[in-house]
C-alpha cells in the first residue's frame, strides 16, 4: 500500500515565498536570490512530507505564481502583449501576465484572475487564439523533477491534464477551444517521452472538471485523449477532486490508464461502488483526508470505511488527501497560543501527511490503538461548551420561519434614497478599503503585543482615518468610506469580534501570487457580543458632510472564507452570521450610517460544481444575505460587492438579493462580465469595476472613460456608478490617489458628454 499526496503548499510555513517575491518585484532582492528561496523550500516541503511518512511525493506542485500559469508557460501559451521575442519565456514572463506588464516595463492588461472551482485560491487564465500553437518551453517544471531525483526524494511529478488546462482557458476570439486539442496532446506526448527518458514511474495527470457536469462534447474529447496518449513506461495516475465522478466510471474505466484518485470528502461517495466500477489492477487513489480545512481526521472511522476495499483490493489501494494540500496551512506545530483542546482538534498539512501514515499502519497491522487515540478529541468535541449554544439554535430557527424581504420593493427605496442622498449622475466611490501602510501594520501589531494601549490605539487608527476622508475629499468622491485601518483581514477581523471563531498564528494559505490570507476557524455556534464596526464608521462620519459607508463582510463570505465546522450544515452556519451581522446593521443605521455595504465576493465562488445542486444553494445563501438586512429604513442603502467571478449563470439569483447597489470586478475583462446584462434586466443599480487594483497600472482618464462607455450601453446611466475593481489595501498611497482622481475627472467629463 502507497501513501501520496497530491500537492502541497508552496508558500512556506511563514510565507517565505510571499516575502521572497515582493521584495524581488520591489527591487530589493536580485533573481538568484528569489531562485535560492524557491529551491530551499522546496526541499523543506519535501523532506517534511518524507519525514512524515509519505511514500511518493509530488513534484512539479511548486509555481512562483500560480500552478495554471506554470503550465501555460511549460506548454508556450503566453499572450502575444506579454512576450519577450518568439518562445523566449523566463521567469519574469509570468510575473508580466499575472500583474500587467510588458517586456522592458510597458503596462500592458494582465490576463485574466479567476477562483479555481469552489476555492478561494485563484488562477490565471490561460488566452488561446484560434490558431494558438502550443510548445513545450519552459523548463521549470521538468527542472523540479531533476532537482527531487538528485535529492533522492521518490518523486511522482504532478501536472494539469490537457483536458482540465483547455477548459480553464478563454479564447481570446470566440472560437472554440476543442478544435486546439490535437495539437495540445502532441505536446503533452512530449512531455510523457521526456519523462519517460527520465525513469518516472507514475505522472499524476489531474482532471478536476470531471467533478463538473460536463457536456458530451467534453467528455468524449478527455475520453479519446488518454485513448490516444501513449505513455509507454510511465504510469498514469488520474486525479479528480472536489466533487464525485461516480456517474464517470462506466466510461472511465475502458481509458489505458494505472489508476484514479477520487475524493471521497467534497461530495458524499460510496467508496465500494467506486472500486466495484473501476478494473482490479488499477490503483485506486482514496482521499481520505480533507485537504480543504484544517480538522483532524477521524481516522478510526476512516479505517472501518477502507478495510474492506483494501481486503479485496490489496496493495492497489492507495491512500491521500481529499486533493492538493494546498489549500491547508502548513504545520500545526507552530501554533504556540492554541489551548489543548482546540489544538486537538487540527490538523495542518504536515500533520495530514503523519494521518496518512498512522492510517496505513492501521490497515496493514489491524492494530488499531494508535488511531482510537487520535480520535477520540474529534468524537469527544461535540459535547464542548465552546461547540453548543441552545439560545442561538434558538434563533436561527425562529428566523427560517420569517420572510426575507425588505418592507418596501427597490423602486420605492430607489426614490426614497435619491432624495436622500441627491447624489449626481455617475456617482463614483470605492470599494471599502484604502492602502494598509507598514504604520498601520505597526500600530496593530503594537497593541496586540501590549507595547501601546488600547486608547493610544484608537487615536493612531482615528488618525489613518481622518486621512482617508480628507484624501477622498480631496480627490472629489462622492460617497466616502473610513478606508479600514483598523482590520488586518475583511474575514478576520469580524471573526475576531464574533463568539464561536478561533484563530491560528500561522495559519495562512494563497489566495492567488504572493496574495496570502489567515482564515479563521468556526468552531462552534456563532453570536455577535458587541457592535463591531460603529465606532469607526460613526467617527467618520464625523469628519464630513459626504455620506460614509458602513462596511461589512456578507455571511456567504464569512462562511465561504473561514475554515468553517463541519458537523452542521453551511445554511445554518450562514445564517447564525446572519442573524449576527442583522444586529450590526441595525445599529449602524442608528448612528446614522445610511449607506451600509456588505460584501458578498465569495457568493460565486460557494456554488456547487454540479449544476443540478446550484438552487439549493443560491436559495439559502440568497435568504442570508437577505436576512443580514432585511429590518432597515427605505432611505438606508445597502451595498454588495463581488469580484473575480462569471456572473451570467446566477444573474437572478444576484438580482434576487435585492441590494441597492452592486459592484463588480470588470476592468481586467474589459467589461466583458457586462454581457450577463444583454438578455437580463437587472433591476437595481450597478457599479462595474474601472481598473484593476490588483495590478501597479495606474489607468489614464481615456482608459476609464472607454469602460464607462461600454458600461452605459447596458446599463442606464440613471443606474450606473464608478467605482475600482475591489478594495485598495494592496496598493501604495500615490497610485491610489493618481488611479482615483483620474477616475473622478473621468466621470466628470462623462457627466457633460453623456447629457
Amino acid at each position: 500500500m502507497q501513501t501520496h499526496n497530491l500537492g502541497f503548499p508552496r508558500i512556506g510555513a511563514k510565507r517565505e515565498l510571499k516575502r521572497a517575491l515582493e521584495a524581488y518585484w520591489q527591487g530589493d532582492i536580485n533573481q538568484q536570490q528569489l531562485l535560492q528561496t524557491g529551491a530551499e523550500l522546496r526541499q523543506t516541503h519535501w523532506q517534511l512530507q518524507k519525514d512524515a511518512g509519505v511514500d511518493l511525493i509530488p513534484v512539479g506542485d511548486f509555481a512562483w505564481y500560480d500552478h495554471i500559469l506554470t503550465t501555460s508557460l511549460l506548454l508556450g501559451v503566453v499572450p502575444e502583449r506579454h512576450q519577450n521575442g518568439v518562445n523566449n519565456i523566463d521567469l519574469d514572463t509570468q510575473f508580466r501576465i499575472a500583474r500587467g506588464r510588458a517586456p522592458k516595463g510597458k503596462p500592458a492588461a494582465a490576463s485574466d484572475m479567476t477562483k479555481w472551482f469552489n476555492t478561494n485560491y485563484h488562477y490565471i487564465v490561460p488566452e488561446f487564439t484560434k490558431d494558438q500553437e502550443f510548445t513545450l518551453c519552459d523548463k521549470f517544471w521538468f527542472e523540479q523533477i531533476t532537482e527531487a531525483k538528485q535529492a533522492g526524494v521518490n518523486a511522482k511529478p504532478v501536472l494539469i491534464g490537457p483536458l482540465t488546462f483547455l477548459y480553464l482557458g478563454k479564447t481570446t476570439d470566440d472560437s472554440n477551444k476543442l478544435t486546439l486539442l490535437p495539437k495540445l496532446l502532441n505536446v503533452y506526448q512530449r512531455i510523457l517521452q521526456q519523462l519517460e527518458r527520465l525513469d518516472i514511474t507514475w505522472l499524476q495527470l489531474d482532471e478536476p472538471i470531471l467533478a463538473l457536469e460536463l457536456d458530451d462534447e467534453w467528455l468524449q474529447a478527455l475520453l479519446s485523449s488518454y485513448q490516444q496518449l501513449d505513455k509507454g513506461s510511465v504510469k498514469l495516475l488520474m486525479a479528480t477532486y472536489f466533487g464525485d465522478i461516480g456517474h464517470y466510471l462506466p466510461a472511465l474505466s475502458a481509458l489505458p490508464i494505472d489508476g484514479i484518485h477520487v475524493d471521497l470528502i467534497a461530495e458524499q461517495s460510496d467508496l465500494a461502488a467506486l472500486h466495484q466500477a473501476i478494473p482490479a489492477h488499477w490503483v485506486l487513489s482514496a482521499g481520505v483526508i480533507n485537504g480543504r480545512n484544517i480538522w483532524r481526521t477521524d481516522l478510526l472511522s476512516a479505517f472501518h470505511t477502507l478495510k474492506p476495499v483494501y481486503q479485496a483490493r490489496g496493495n492497489n489501494l492507495w491512500l491521500a488527501p481529499s486533493c492538493s494540500l494546498l489549500h491547508s496551512p502548513v504545520d500545526l506545530d507552530l501554533e504556540t497560543r492554541l489551548d489543548d483542546e482546540i489544538r486537538s482538534w487540527f490538523a495542518f498539512a504536515k500533520q495530514k501527511c503523519q494521518e496518512l501514515a498512522l492510517l496505513k499502519q492501521a490497515l496493514l497491522t489491524d492494530q488499531l490503538d494508535k488511531i482510537v487515540c487520535y480520535s477520540q478529541s474529534i468524537q469527544a468535541r461535540q459535547a464542548s461548551s465552546r461547540v453548543q449554544n441552545p439560545a442561538v439554535q434558538q434563533a436561527v430557527a425562529a428566523l427560517k420561519l420569517q420572510s426575507t424581504d425588505r418592507a418596501q420593493p427597490y423602486p420605492v427605496r430607489q426614490q426614497a434614497q435619491q432624495q436622500h442622498f441627491s447624489l449626481p449622475l455617475l456617482p463614483t466611490t470605492t470599494i471599502g478599503s484604502f492602502p494598509q501602510t507598514a504604520e498601520i501594520r505597526q500600530s496593530r501589531l503594537a497593541v496586540k503585543t501590549g507595547k501601546i494601549d488600547q486608547a493610544a490605539y484608537q487615536g493612531q487608527i482615528e488618525q489613518h482615518i481622518q486621512l482617508a476622508i480628507l484624501e477622498q475629499e480631496q480627490i472629489g468622491l462622492d460617497v466616502l468610506v473610513h478606508g479600514e485601518a483598523e482590520r488586518n483581514d475583511m474575514v478576520e477581523y469580524f471573526g475576531e469580534l464574533l463568539e464561536g471563531y478561533t484563530f491560528t498564528q500561522f495559519g495562512w494559505v494563497q489566495s492567488y501570487g504572493s496574495r496570502c490570507v489567515k482564515p479563521p476557524v468556526i468552531i462552534g455556534d456563532i453570536s455577535r457580543p458587541q457592535a463591531m464596526t460603529v465606532s469607526w464608521t460613526r467617527y467618520a462620519q464625523s469628519l464630513t458632510d459626504k455620506p460614509v459607508k458602513g462596511m461589512l463582510t456578507g455571511p456567504v463570505t464569512l462562511l465561504g472564507w473561514s475554515f468553517p465546522r463541519e458537523d452542521i450544515s453551511r445554511a445554518d452556519i450562514a445564517l447564525q452570521l446572519s442573524l449576527a451581522l442583522a444586529e450590526e446593521v441595525k445599529d449602524l443605521q442608528e448612528a446614522g450610517i445610511n449607506i451600509i455595504q456588505i460584501d458578498e465576493p465569495a457568493f460565486r465562488e460557494g456554488l456547487p460544481l454540479k449544476h443540478s445542486q446550484w438552487q439549493h444553494y443560491l436559495d439559502w445563501a440568497v435568504a442570508a444575505f437577505k436576512l443580514s438586512c432585511r429590518d432597515i429604513n427605505s432611505t438606508t442603502q445597502i451595498h454588495t460587492h463581488m469580484c473575480y467571478s462569471e456572473f451570467n449563470d446566477i444573474i437572478a439569483s444576484i438580482a434576487a438579493m435585492d441590494a441597492d447597489v452592486i459592484t463588480i470586478e470588470t476592468s481586467r475583462s474589459n467589461m466583458e462580465l457586462l454581457n450577463a446584462f444583454e438578455h437580463f434586466d437587472y433591476p437595481n443599480e450597478i457599479g462595474p469595476g474601472v481598473y484593476d487594483i490588483h495590478s501597479p497600472n495606474v489607468p489614464s482618464v481615456s482608459w476609464m472613460k472607454q469602460l464607462i462607455y461600454k458600461a452605459a450601453e447596458k446599463i442606464p446611466l440613471q443606474r450606473l456608478w464608478v467605482n475600482p475593481d475591489c478594495g485598495l489595501k494592496t496598493r501604495g498611497w500615490n497610485e491610489t490617489r493618481t488611479a482615483l482622481a483620474n477616475m473622478v475627472k473621468a466621470c466628470k467629463e462623462l457627466r457633460t458628454e453623456l447629457l
